[in-house]
């Protein structure tokens, strides 16, 4: 692990994992008793942000919902922004899972990647306020720090991981076609990419695999916020037969 990530996990002190002795004894009563009111503080948070919205959340009112002092919660969150990350990684957590668990699906390529995205689907419709959080519009002076790199990069993971089996299995077009130049810096950022993600497909297909993403991610935006109302009666779909369209664009068909 480098250095910069261990110390981005020892720093996270959002949970009651470190009060937790070594080995494979128990936890303590205190943690057990910290990790549930931690649960019950972000519980508390993620009604606020509901009702509220992320710019509204603060730990003043969350404390007097609960019948705490102020004081308290800031032990167990130290500011706002604190409270409002651990909320940030339990979503992108939720969703990586979903996304992860249809992604060991068997069938082809397409099959899969459509199973990955009608999964991420399902969890933004059940949780819309938690998709807002995380890929609706940015909160106002918040700057997410690095804890949140690895969770938010689950369920792009999940789907590289699709299309790579799918090339590694003849089902994706990986032959060099170059319908326009790519510019030199996206060759740049295809390669970091590459890296990022241990994933050795070429520029061609990662830059599909993008467009098919946007498009994952744009539907399920239009949808929840409003964008296609009067256009489309039928979500799911409309949403199932564009990203089955999207996941052939990915092959190469």
């Amino acid at each position: 692990m480098r250095e910069a990530e261990a110390r981005a996990v020892l720093t996270n002190g959002y949970t009651a994992r470190m009060e937790q002795p070594t080995g494979s004894a128990a936890p303590t009563a205190r943690a057990r008793a910290r990790a549930e009111l931690t649960e019950e503080i972000k519980a508390c948070a993620s009604r606020h942000l509901a009702e509220q919205g992320a710019a509204g959340l603060s730990l003043r009112a969350v404390a007097r919902e609960l019948g705490m002092a102020s004081s308290a919660v800031y032990r167990y969150f130290p500011s706002r922004d604190e409270l409002l990350t651990a909320l940030i990684i339990d979503a992108y957590d939720a969703v990586g899972e979903v996304a992860e668990a249809a992604a060991t699906g068997k069938g082809t390529m397409v099959k899969r990647f459509t199973a990955v995205a009608m999964a991420i689907r399902a969890w933004a419709v059940a949780h819309p306020h938690d998709y807002a959080l995380v890929y609706g519009t940015p909160v106002p002076g918040y700057a997410a720090p690095r804890d949140t790199a690895s969770p938010a990069a689950r369920v792009s993971l999940a789907a590289l991981q699709v299309v790579a089996d799918g090339a590694a299995a003849g089902e994706v077009d990986v032959s060099v076609r170059r319908p326009m130049p790519i510019p030199k810096a996206t060759r740049s950022d295809m390669a970091r990419l590459r890296v990022a993600a241990s994933i050795d497909l070429p520029d061609e297909v990662l830059l599909r695999v993008l467009l098919a993403w946007t498009t994952v991610f744009g539907t399920i935006s239009f949808e929840l916020f409003g964008h296609l109302h009067t256009v489309v009666e039928d979500y799911e779909a409309f949403f199932r037969h564009q990203v089955g369209r999207a996941a052939l664009h990915v092959a190469g068909g």
